[in-house]
């Protein structure tokens, strides 16, 4: 077997894929140079795109490995020839078309199809796989008639984050720093437990960090009994704690965890539910990123309803104000300093200038993210959270739904002006509400 094969392997699909994907990339160029040269600009009536959409579209979901695959692409192939010829006429001189019609005369050829016989409908019908939370959801949003959904029906995804001393970004895209020392629920549905413990980082500070992770996926149907995943400090295990590293049919997993990298980094993939768990070690302690459906987020009764994830940090455990950290009086602004100078010659790591130089080799835009590195390493002196924050960072655009909300600045309450005070003010303010 090759090395570095990624996804599942299907013989013979290398014969298939090449001369499509050569078709398909020559017709994307060609097409590219129609809409430039005025001679072979596509009419409105010629519809060779269309075409070649409805053969992507009957094809996408056919496997190469299971038997009656040679049937349903000769049936493809041969509704791709007749649309082609329905819109002769009107695409005569148009190189796409003609380049559509060599290539569907050479794949029929490859394939051994028949130029006489059934043709497949544009609108085929795609198996519902149950233990599927993409699958289910699909067909459910597909009627008969094959036409797409509408944009409101399609399913709705929440993020949530826990990374550093520690900082929080809830399903609401608000950003907390919080105290939470102990063992705290992130989220508590009834589909998905995920519970952290948080140990203090620094001796006399508020500040905690987390060094153990417990998540439960309940019973769903016939998709998975209960499992459960455990990581503490040193010990990232690439399986449940049953000892299985998937759940459900060997045919479709329903969940399965994949290692990364060994004890530094796994994704649980709980496709049964479409939930992605990423947790990540890096120094002594730990980090999480979380994508679910909101649906599924939002199946919890009046017992629950202590979620970090879901309505933030109670206000006693905060240590910012409102998601930003303000500065405090100013009687308290040199208390601040010498204090600061304090923890700096104890551990004898960062200076302000110097975390905010680590922590731009890493993070580029000042967003929050930077502001939490910087927190930590002046709190800590440990350079592992600059790593912690950056991997949070790529994390959340892994898996966060809305590219426009990835960034999020420090600002000022609802009312006020932006914040606008220096980032020594603003840390200082911050170590003071941590230290005293």
């Amino acid at each position: 077997m090759g090395m570095g094969r990624a996804g599942p392997y299907y013989p013979g699909a290398e014969r298939l894929i090449s001369p499509v994907l050569h078709l398909l990339v020559q017709l994307c160029t060609l097409s590219s140079l129609t809409h430039i040269g005025e001679s072979q600009v596509q009419t409105p009536q010629c519809r060779i795109q269309k075409c070649t959409t409805d053969f992507v579209s009957l094809t996408s979901h056919l496997n190469p490995s299971l038997d009656g695959f040679d049937t349903e692409f000769c049936k493809a192939l041969r509704a791709y020839s007749a649309c082609t010829q329905r819109t002769s006429k009107s695409c005569r001189g148009n190189l796409v078309f003609h380049s559509a019609m060599l290539g569907i005369s050479d794949l029929m050829s490859q394939r051994n199809c028949s130029k006489d016989g059934p043709t497949s409908s544009t609108h085929p019908v795609i198996p519902i796989e149950p233990c599927n939370y993409h699958s289910r959801h699909h067909q459910a949003i597909r009627p008969g008639t094959g036409t797409g959904a509408p944009e409101h029906t399609r399913p709705t995804y929440l993020f949530c984050g826990l990374f550093g001393d520690p900082h929080l970004r809830t399903f609401k895209d608000h950003f907390q720093t919080c105290k939470v020392e102990g063992a705290w629920p992130l989220i508590d549905n009834n589909y998905l437990s995920v519970q952290v413990t948080n140990i203090p980082v620094v001796y006399g500070s508020s500040a905690t960090a987390t060094n153990k992770i417990t998540i439960i996926f309940k019973p769903y149907q016939e998709c998975t009994d209960q499992k459960v995943y455990q990581a503490i400090t040193d010990d990232l295990p690439a399986a449940f704690v049953d000892g299985t590293i998937s759940g459900g049919d060997i045919e479709s997993r329903s969940i399965w965890i994949l290692e990364k990298s060994p004890g530094r980094h796994i994704e649980v993939h709980a496709a049964y539910i479409g939930v992605t768990i990423i947790i990540r070690q890096q120094g002594h302690y730990l980090t999480l990123a979380v994508r679910m459906p909101e649906e599924f987020a939002m199946a919890f009764d009046e017992t629950q309803d202590l979620q970090l994830c879901m309505n933030g940090c109670p206000t006693s455990e905060r240590i910012d104000q409102e998601g930003h950290l303000q500065l405090p009086m100013l009687g308290l602004q040199q208390a601040s300093f010498q204090q600061q100078a304090r923890v700096g010659a104890q551990r004898g790591v960062f200076t302000l200038e110097s975390a905010s130089r680590k922590c731009r080799e890493q993070l580029e835009v000042k967003d929050i993210y930077f502001h939490s590195c910087v927190f930590d390493l002046l709190t800590t002196g440990d350079a592992n959270f600059t790593t912690a924050a950056y991997n949070a960072l790529k994390d959340m655009e892994t898996l966060h739904p809305k590219r426009e909300h990835w960034h999020i600045f420090p600002n000022s309450a609802p009312g006020l002006r932006p914040f606008s005070m220096p980032l020594n003010a603003l840390l200082t303010g911050f170590l003071v509400t941590v230290l005293l």
